[in-house]
């Protein structure tokens, strides 16, 4: 059986119950390819399972994540029907507010998409309101026929929370409640909740490589690559996106790239990038590689390479942030029997580290 629903009536500040049909009128079922919502007597409950600020790895099955340039979205459609309560030629709009919402809210954002858009991108989506008096509209007016479902969506949107609000667990749930209306005369048909639970907000690293302006071209594969072309130790006609410098004993042909740290959930709002050869030139004493946070001449230093004594790029990198950097490769002018002439390869491992 159902119990009553409030009824708040601004008089002085006197609140009254009256009650609804005693048949569950109003219910919440699952989408095509949307999240499991199981039914618990008349209410519902659903997990949204392991998610990061930055989107990064599997989501739990029936969940999409979008993302964004300062968190990450994960979503799901969902059905809402009414099945009593409602004459066969009225409507039924349904709104909805959060009854209990995320303790960390600096982490965790409940939002809402109406039935009337598309439920597949951001921008339908917008924080759910808290408010009894103010409340989400889920189903917009003239609303959804008896026994005909419709479509609305939910999602929970992880912005990049770092520093001292930063959060990490699975302890924080969040209840919604749906009201079904008349669209004839704005009477209560009906009323439920959605419990949203075992929600693991996970921390997350991630280090994107990309091109730089007038630079060579940075390919994204399972790994990064970079192809210098065709080099010399006198400079000669190097390629687009090279620059070339004299230094002593050759030439070093040098070319802006970007790195692109990012982090959620970390306590520390800074972080260090390191670099190191990981797997050098075969003819490592005619080729090897250098960095510069300039770019000038006389400013490159060789790359180490030793891993585990790894070249200091930045040492306090911000979140989402772009830093340019110049790799150089150094070509030894070398003649005689140790002179080379074909095609190396050798394998940079860059570090992002959080505190």
């Amino acid at each position: 059986m159902r119990v009553g629903v409030t009824l708040i009536l601004w008089c002085g500040t006197v609140f009254f119950t009256i009650a609804a049909d005693a048949a569950v009128n109003l219910k919440l079922g699952n989408a095509a390819g949307g999240l499991t919502l199981t039914a618990v007597g008349g209410n519902y409950t659903a997990a949204f399972g392991n998610m990061n600020g930055l989107g990064v790895g599997t989501p739990t099955a029936g969940l999409t994540v979008i993302n964004l340039p300062n968190g990450s979205l994960y979503y799901t459609p969902y059905q809402l029907s009414v099945t009593g309560g409602l004459a066969g030629t009225d409507s039924a709009y349904v709104t909805a507010y959060l009854t209990v919402n995320f303790v960390h809210t600096a982490a965790l954002v409940l939002e809402s998409c109406p039935s009337t858009s598309g439920c597949n991108a951001s921008g339908n989506y917008s924080a759910m309101s808290t408010n009894v008096l103010a409340q989400t509209m889920v189903v917009p007016r003239p609303g959804m026929s008896k026994n005909t479902p419709t479509n609305a969506g939910i999602a929970i949107f992880l912005p990049d929370n770092n520093g001292a609000s930063a959060y990490t667990g699975s302890t924080d749930i969040a209840v919604i409640t749906f009201t079904a209306f008349k669209n004839s005369d704005n009477s209560i048909i009906d009323s439920t909740t959605l419990t949203l639970n075992s929600n693991t907000v996970q921390d997350a690293v991630q280090l994107q490589l990309a091109t730089a302006t007038s630079g060579l071209v940075v390919t994204p594969a399972g790994d990064y690559s970079m192809d210098f072309g065709n080099v010399n130790a006198l400079g000669i006609g190097p390629g687009a996106g090279l620059t070339t410098s004299a230094q002593a004993g050759g030439i070093v042909y040098s070319t802006p790239y970007n790195l692109l740290p990012a982090f959620s959930a970390f306590n520390s709002t800074t972080a260090s990038v390191e670099v190191c050869v990981s797997t050098t030139f075969t003819h490592s004493a005619i080729l090897w590689l250098e960095d510069s946070a300039t770019g000038s001449s006389g400013t490159f230093s060789n790359i180490s390479t030793a891993c585990g004594a790894a070249t200091s790029l930045v040492g306090s990198a911000a979140n989402r942030s772009t830093i340019t950097r110049y790799l150089g490769l150094f070509v030894s002018n070398v003649n005689g029997a140790t002179a080379f002439n074909g095609t190396d390869i050798a394998t940079l491992t860059f570090t992002l580290t959080v505190p």
